[in-house]
């Protein structure tokens, strides 16, 4: 492990303890928001543990005790996207972002060694990513998950048009158009993740992996029953009013529903980018035909396709820019948003599709 004095400023940390690789994302006032210089480390530390043999178990946790990681820094993406559209920027730094940040997630995903992420407090579009793919995702009473893309203009990436297909039923499609929070016990219910430990046990967990116990083995002396699930009450209308492959018929289906949970649903779709909903819905349907890989290539077309596009622009200004909650959609409608300009957002993109070197 480096000096702690040249960590304690540093946005990611990597230690060597015992058997395992731990890695912290370190910027708890920013809940862990994921960066590009953390990506650009992450990536050749995570490929150095698995290919040491004395490193058994790779465990990632976020610093603080509101997030893992709250997703990526879209902030920083707004400006620069701003900066590309105007001409001052060549938008190189777009695509850097989530070609690498898409390698990172895939590099989890086939991770040959156990990857434990502790999702304790908010995991959020891209801390999804850096969890929802490993071999063994821990979830606590603080765990917040969500995939809230759409009120922000964009989609659920980070492999999210891979798993949310993969989810039970219909609930990857609806978590993916509505962006809906799931805590702990619906997590472990609808597959998100595999295992509650109180965050008060997770260092105990955290010494065992490093003491060289099988993660197998030390997750099952660490976990707990995590209460019921308050998805379960919903999951058949869920299948029922998701199961449609245009937005149009699950709205008319929520509707038909006439019940408070249904409105709800009513108010949320009405509420983000109609855009995205159809977008979404489209790379969810295909994404659950492709492999990782796939849905990977696909992931770079959508999200320059939409950095390229108004509305992750006006989204992220109402969000987190000026914060007015008022996002001026455009097109405003669902009946606006065309079959041809959804078809537009798959198409390759210029310099390319995504490259794998391995």
């Amino acid at each position: 492990m480096s000096d702690p004095a040249d960590t304690q400023f540093a946005e990611i940390l990597f230690e060597r303890r015992g058997s395992i690789g731990l890695v912290t994302l370190n910027r708890p006032k920013a809940l862990n928001a994921l960066t590009l210089g953390m990506i650009r480390l992450f990536d050749p530390q995570l490929r150095a543990w698995i290919a040491d043999p004395e490193i058994k178990a790779i465990v990632v946790q976020g610093a603080g005790e509101k997030a893992f990681c709250a997703g990526g820094d879209v902030v920083n993406l707004y400006e620069t996207g701003k900066a590309a559209k105007a001409g001052q920027d060549d938008g190189a730094s777009i695509r850097a972002f989530f070609s690498e940040e898409y390698i990172l997630n895939r590099l989890i995903h086939t991770c040959p060694k156990p990857y434990v992420a502790l999702i304790d407090g908010i995991s959020m579009g891209g801390g999804v990513g850096l969890s929802v793919h490993g071999s063994h995702r821990i979830v606590t009473e603080r765990t917040m998950f969500a995939m809230p893309e759409t009120g922000i203009g964009l989609y659920p990436d980070v492999g999210g048009t891979y798993f949310l297909p993969r989810l039970p039923g219909q609930v990857g499609i609806w978590l993916g158009l509505t962006g809906d929070r799931l805590k702990a016990a619906d997590m472990i219910e609808v597959g998100a993740a595999d295992a509650f430990v109180p965050s008060a046990k997770l260092e105990s967990l955290i010494a065992e992996l490093a003491d060289g116990v099988p993660a197998d083995e030390a997750v099952a002396r660490h976990r707990e029953e995590a209460g019921e699930p308050p998805v379960a009450a919903n999951r058949a209308a869920i299948d029922r009013c998701y199961a449609h492959n245009e937005v149009e018929a699950i709205v008319a289906a929520l509707e038909a529903e006439g019940t408070e949970w249904a409105a709800g649903q009513l108010a949320t779709l009405k509420r983000v980018s109609p855009t995205s909903l159809k977008v979404t819905l489209e790379a969810l349907r295909r994404g659950a035909k492709l492999d990782f890989d796939g849905c990977m290539i696909q992931e770079l077309r959508l999200s320059l396709a939409f950095l390229a596009r108004h509305d992750v622009y006006e989204g992220i200004r109402a969000a987190l820019v000026d914060k007015d909650r008022n996002p001026r959609w455009s097109p405003a409608s669902l009946a606006e948003v065309t079959t041809e300009e959804v078809a537009g957002y798959f198409t390759e993109p210029v310099g390319g599709d995504l490259r794998f070197t391995e």
